[in-house]
């Protein structure tokens, strides 16, 4: 499983959404067709951009709670003193896709950051 984590400031476009992604995983030699899901922080849950983009990919959008976010914390390679402060986790994107991708997931990078939006890629420790 691969999950494109995503973090933003509020009102973002879904432009920015998915040229986030596209460029995150073109950072990676990837394509779009490369994801399973999409994931976000249970404070990101209404941002209506991240929902239109899992929609615009036919993507499962995966919110991931706060425990969750924490647990993955650790294992982050980014830190954003503002996603510290307001999520708790040094990195929202990168915990998020973390969180999503299961046990034994890694990040394939640091997260990118393309304005408004940050976006960071795990796999699942069984898609190695």
């Amino acid at each position: 499983m691969m999950v494109a984590g995503i973090g933003s400031r509020k009102g973002v476009s879904v432009e920015d959404v998915l040229a986030a992604i596209e460029t995150a995983l073109e950072m990676h030699g990837l394509s779009m067709t490369a994801l399973s899901a999409l994931a976000t922080p249970a404070l990101k849950k209404d941002e209506d951009a991240i929902a239109a983009a899992g929609r615009a990919l036919n993507l499962p959008v995966i919110i991931v709670d706060d425990a969750a976010l924490l647990a993955a914390s650790p294992r982050t390679l980014s830190s954003s003193s503002l996603s510290q402060k307001l999520a708790g986790t040094p990195s929202v994107s990168e915990a998020s896709a973390l969180a999503a991708a299961g046990a034994g997931a890694k990040l394939l990078g640091p997260r990118t950051v393309l304005g408004p939006v940050t976006c960071a890629i795990a796999i699942s420790g069984d898609a190695e």
